[in-house]
């Protein structure tokens, strides 16, 4: 089994920043594409964030601009930076390959 762990959730002020982490254990990490998905509650899950194994990037509207997806194959680890974040990011963060599903990190942005 494929096991993909998130950290680097909590609890900020808007505006504030946070740097999620996903590592995998999969053996061909290099070569898929890692996704970063958020949920709220009362909302379906929404697609934040891709990165290709050619590092190519996309990024929903809402964040354009605000968060960068990067990612190092070597610590087989993607990450999600979060600048200027509003209340309405405020989810839960799933890290996402083709086959397989994190287990998702809390951030929360409130004053």
């Amino acid at each position: 089994q494929v096991q993909l762990v998130e950290s680097g959730g909590g609890l900020v002020q808007p505006g504030g920043s946070l740097r999620l982490s996903c590592t995998s254990s999969g053996i061909l990490f290099s070569i898929v594409a890692v996704s970063w998905y958020r949920q709220a509650p009362g909302n379906q899950r929404e697609l934040v964030a891709t990165i290709t194994s050619g590092g190519t990037t996309n990024y929903a509207d809402s964040v354009k601009g605000r968060f960068t997806i990067s990612r190092d194959n070597a610590k087989k680890t993607v990450y999600l930076q979060m600048n200027s974040l509003k209340p309405e990011d405020t989810a839960t963060y799933f890290c996402v390959t083709p086959h397989s599903w994190g287990q998702g990190t809390q951030v929360s942005v409130s004053s």
